[in-house]
C-alpha cells in the first residue's frame, strides 16, 4: 500500500487543497496521514474525513510584527522538527504534499531529512514566507497563477491551476435556503472575510444592514468567535464559519463579498459568481491578497474594494454596483479557461512516489 502523508494549516485557505485531494488517494487506496497542529482549524477541519491519521506537531507562528512569543517560537519550531522527523521516519510515506502555512516547515525539513520526497502547492501570485523557506527543499513546486514560476525560476514549478474541492460544485440551492431561513424571491449576499474573521468587513456589513436587506438577504460568515448574538433580522444569518453546508450556501448565493485568497476566490469562479474582493492590506499581509484582487479585476471576474475605502457608503455601492452589473461578470468567467487542477496534481504526486 502507498502511502502519504499532508501538511498545511493556520488558516482554511491552508487546508482545502488538501481536503480536495485526499479523496481521491482513499479511493485509489492510498494510506492517509496528516500532520498538522494541536489547536489548529486543519485539526477540525481534517477530523471531518474518515480513514485519515491526524498527528499533532509543535508549532511556532512566522509574525511579521513585535511579539514576545518571538522569542518563544523558535524553540517550539525546533520541538516540531524532531516531532515531525520521527512520524516522517516511523511511517515511511513515499510522498508528502505540503499546502503551507506555518506548521508545514518542520514537516518540509523532517522530509528532506528523511530522504522523502516533497510536493508544495502554492495557490497565490507570490509564495508565502512558509512557503519560500520550503521551497528549497522541494522536489516540486504547483502553481496556480502562471505568473508564479516565472518568478521562482528554480526549474522546479509546474502550473497546474487551481484546485477545487468536488463538493463545492454538488451544492443545492434549497438546503442553502432552508439552512438560513430565506426566501426563493429575494437574491442573496454571501459575506465571506476568512476562517478567522475579518473585524472591519464585519463591523461594515453590520453598520449597513438596514440598508442592504432593503434589497438582499445576507449569510455572513463571520470567523471564529466573532458572530454577534445581538443581531437577530429577517433576511440576516450569521455563521462563525460553514464547512459542510458551504456548497449549498454558495449555491443559493447570487453575488459575494469576500476577502480575496487564492483557493476561494478560484472556487468563486468555477461556480460563476460575481464577486465584491477586499483585500487585505500590506499592513496585515504580505500583500499576496492585494495581487490575487488585482489579477482577478484585470480578468473582469470581480470588483476591488480595498480595505482603507471601505465605509457603510462605499460597501453598499459596491454591493448594488456588482450585483446590477452580475451578468457581465458571470458571461465573462464562462470564457475563463481555468479548468480543476486536481487530476494534474494527482498525477505529479503518484510521478513522484514512483521514483
Amino acid at each position: 500500500m502507498k502511502k502519504i502523508m499532508f501538511t498545511g494549516g493556520g488558516s482554511a485557505g491552508h487546508v482545502t487543497v488538501n481536503m480536495a485531494l485526499i479523496p481521491r488517494f482513499l479511493e485509489e487506496g492510498w494510506s492517509v496521514a496528516y500532520i498538522g497542529s494541536e489547536s489548529g482549524i486543519e485539526k477540525q477541519l481534517i477530523s471531518t474525513i474518515p480513514d485519515v491519521k491526524y498527528f499533532a506537531v509543535s508549532t511556532g507562528k512566522l509574525r511579521r510584527y513585535m511579539d514576545i512569543q518571538n522569542v518563544k517560537d523558535p524553540f517550539k519550531v525546533v520541538k516540531g522538527l524532531y516531532q515531525a522527523y520521527r512520524l516522517i521516519k516511523t511511517h515511511k510515506p513515499n510522498v508528502i504534499f505540503s499546502k503551507g502555512g506555518f506548521v508545514s516547515v518542520p514537516v518540509v525539513i523532517g522530509a528532506w531529512l528523511n530522504r522523502v520526497p516533497l510536493l508544495i502547492h502554492e495557490s497565490d501570485l507570490t509564495p508565502g514566507l512558509a512557503n519560500r523557506i520550503s521551497i528549497p527543499f522541494a522536489t516540486g513546486v504547483c502553481t496556480t497563477f502562471p505568473e508564479t514560476g516565472s518568478m521562482l525560476k528554480n526549474g522546479k514549478c509546474r502550473h497546474v491551476g487551481a484546485v477545487i474541492r468536488e463538493e463545492v460544485k454538488q451544492g443545492n440551492a434549497d438546503l442553502g435556503r432552508a439552512l438560513c431561513g430565506f426566501v426563493r424571491s429575494k437574491p442573496v449576499i454571501l459575506v465571506m472575510g476568512g476562517s478567522l474573521g475579518a473585524r472591519k468587513i464585519n463591523q461594515s456589513v453590520r453598520q449597513a444592514l438596514s440598508r442592504i436587506t432593503k434589497q438582499f438577504q445576507i449569510v455572513h460568515l463571520c470567523g471564529k468567535n466573532q458572530v454577534d448574538p445581538s443581531l437577530v433580522l429577517p433576511g440576516y444569518k450569521q455563521f462563525d464559519y460553514i464547512n459542510e453546508q458551504l456548497p449549498d450556501v454558495l449555491a443559493m448565493s447570487d453575488i459575494v463579498v469576500s476577502r480575496a485568497g487564492s483557493n476561494s476566490i478560484f472556487e468563486f469562479l468555477s461556480l460563476k459568481k460575481p464577486m465584491l474582493l477586499i483585500p487585505l492590506t500590506k499592513e496585515q499581509s504580505r500583500g499576496d491578497q492585494i495581487l490575487n484582487a488585482q489579477s482577478f479585476e484585470k480578468s473582469g471576474y470581480c470588483d476591488v474594494l480595498y480595505e482603507e475605502q471601505l465605509t457603510v457608503d462605499t460597501l453598499v455601492h459596491g454591493i448594488e454596483r456588482l450585483y446590477d452589473n452580475r451578468h457581465a461578470y458571470i458571461k465573462r468567467m464562462d470564457t475563463s479557461e481555468q479548468t480543476n487542477a486536481l487530476p494534474a496534481v494527482f498525477g505529479w504526486i503518484n510521478e513522484i512516489a514512483k521514483r
